[in-house]
């Protein structure tokens, strides 16, 4: 799928379909201290890069769409589509679980939860939050990884632990991530130096191409946070990242994916700031306990990082459990010495389901732990006793249901009669954390999640229990999946109508071309094959619409 992701950049859009109340966004359109505010009513569409300059304040209303365009931008040549929020600026983006905000590409039609799905990946850039907050870097001051360095408003860092850069809350950033050279692509959403007076709270990542956030030092506090099948990592922190998180969720894909976390200390590793962040109630799935070919160790902690995680869940990976940095004697600091200072702390987690592995040892066939290459300690004692000495268990949480396909499947809720409701780790005295009497992200006693509703987990059909669509409600009018898919040939899909029903059937190409379109009568309670013949279509990317005037569904074709 990803090697024709391409043929998308001839969008469905540019033949008209576009929405009316679209308004297309410029760097130029936000400028020094301006105060700016998107609206429900409209679409806004970035062209490149769009800068909330200095001192600058962007507000966004509940319920709006901003939309990246594909490829290069039109008005200044930039290679994608993202939003930068300098590290002066501010950004008041909240939107509620019945009105999100949703960051997506320009193809996606957000009234049609089947036109894009967890592979369609890269489709625009991302969202870019910087502060003044502390760096465990080699200077001060960074420039943010993504866009190319002779931007000069990309600098973030300081001194100041408390900054504020607005607040972000039931954020939903959608098929990001575009490359914007070989290898270099842009996070669904990166925190450069951003400080704890930001808010930051239900935000989901899903389908970037890159990491799904990443944090580069400062201090952000970060709660109730999605990541849904990214291509490289689900959550990466680095630079001194020193802030607090609770109830984050990642779920990778069956087809990519590194690691659930990747967690470095700073640049350079001896530096006096460093990772040192608390995670508190974590679920991590990986790509698949039977699937070896996808995704990297579950947890690696590396670059002499430190932090916490507790009563958390990590299951379902096709690789190694966990990584802890072990440098050669004489080598400086590493992460195996910030645990053995008590600085990295695992406790009261649960693990289960890592591929082929079986035993708690750096066994390169059978063990859960990876040593590092020239370890000092290569059969990694000290992470072994760590883990016994902080009640942490390899027991099945017995997870509601692990899908990665838009089938209604997913349930990340564990049992509240199983081991995530046993032998809890104390929650600190703070503002921040809430006490729960569970692991891992989801409350077991919960009719639904969290994720309900606003997130494209929900939206998508992938949560068992949410918001929006009901599937097990008839609707006035249904189509089925196209089969088979990829397709070389004849496809064919079925039509359910409650009510008689006239439709329309076409055939769309990616630039928005009807290539074939016919009418079909749907009886009421009628249940309908319908077959096309493309066996005349050149290979590609294809949209069959069934349309009634008042409404349409769209489903995605490949043929070979």
């Amino acid at each position: 799928m990803r090697a024709i992701l391409a043929s998308f950049l001839l969008l469905l859009f540019s033949s008209g379909l576009r929405s009316q109340n679209t308004v297309t966004v410029k760097d130029a359109d936000i400028g020094p201290n301006d105060q700016v505010t998107w609206t429900s009513n409209n679409v806004y569409l970035l062209d490149g890069y769009v800068f909330v300059d200095s001192g600058a304040t962007l507000t966004i209303e509940k319920g709006t769409v901003i939309k990246g365009l594909a490829g290069n931008s039109i008005s200044s040549g930039d290679p994608a589509s993202a939003l930068i929020v300098v590290s002066t600026a501010k950004i008041y983006a909240n939107g509620t679980a019945d009105e999100p905000i949703i960051f997506t590409a320009e193809i996606d039609d957000i009234n049609d939860p089947y036109d894009l799905d967890e592979s369609d990946r890269g489709l625009w850039g991302g969202l870019i939050l910087l502060g003044s907050a502390p760096l465990g870097n080699s200077s001060p001051i960074a420039t943010i990884e993504g866009i190319p360095s002779t931007e000069s408003r990309i600098k973030f860092g300081g001194n100041n632990e408390n900054d504020n850069s607005g607040s972000l809350t039931y954020v939903s950033i959608r098929h990001g991530g575009a490359e914007l050279s070989p290898g270099d692509e842009i996070n669904g959403l990166s925190l450069g130096g951003v400080g704890s007076g930001t808010v930051l709270e239900h935000i989901e990542i899903f389908a970037n191409k890159d990491d799904g956030i990443e944090f580069f030092g400062g201090n952000p506090m970060l709660k109730w946070a999605a990541v849904a099948f990214c291509a490289d990592d689900g959550f990466d922190w680095d630079l001194g990242y020193r802030g607090s998180g609770q109830f984050w969720f990642c779920i990778q894909a069956l087809d990519d994916g590194d690691h659930a976390a990747e967690m470095d200390g700073a640049k350079p590793d001896g530096n006096a700031i460093y990772s040192n962040p608390t995670v508190y109630n974590a679920t991590y799935f990986g790509t698949g306990i039977d699937n070896q070919q996808a995704g990297g160790i579950a947890l690696l902690f590396r670059d002499a990082t430190a932090g916490k995680y507790y009563n958390s869940i990590f299951t379902d990976f096709g690789n190694k459990m966990i990584q802890v940095e072990d440098l050669p004697a004489g080598s400086g600091v590493d992460s195996r010495q910030r645990m053995e200072n008590g600085e990295l702390i695992l406790a009261n987690n649960i693990f289960f389901g890592f591929g082929n592995y079986s035993t708690l040892n750096a066994d390169l066939n059978t063990g859960y732990i990876q040593y590092t290459s020239g370890a000092e300690d290569s059969s990694c004692q000290f992470l072994i006793d760590h883990f016994n000495n902080h009640n942490n268990s390899i027991v099945d949480p017995q997870i509601g249901g692990i899908s990665r396909l838009p089938d209604g499947g997913l349930d990340p809720r564990p049992s509240a009669n199983g081991p995530a409701t046993q032998s809890l780790a104390a929650y600190p005295f703070s503002s921040f954390f809430t006490e729960v009497n569970y692991k891992g992200a989801f409350d077991p006693t919960a009719t639904g999640t969290w994720a309900d509703g606003w997130t494209a987990l929900s939206s998508y059909g992938y949560l068992k229990t949410f918001v929006g669509i009901d599937r097990n409600k008839p609707a006035d009018y249904a189509m089925s999946e196209i089969s088979p898919n990829p397709a070389q040939g004849s496809v064919s899909f079925t039509l359910r109508s409650t009510g008689s029903k006239n439709v329309d059937i076409e055939v769309l190409s990616t630039s928005g071309r009807v290539m074939m379109q016919r009418s079909e009568q749907l009886g009421p309670e009628s249940k309908q094959r319908i077959e096309l013949d493309l066996q005349s279509f050149p290979a590609g990317i294809y949209f069959i619409r069934v349309s009634n005037g008042a409404s349409s569904i769209s489903r995605k074709v490949l043929l070979f």
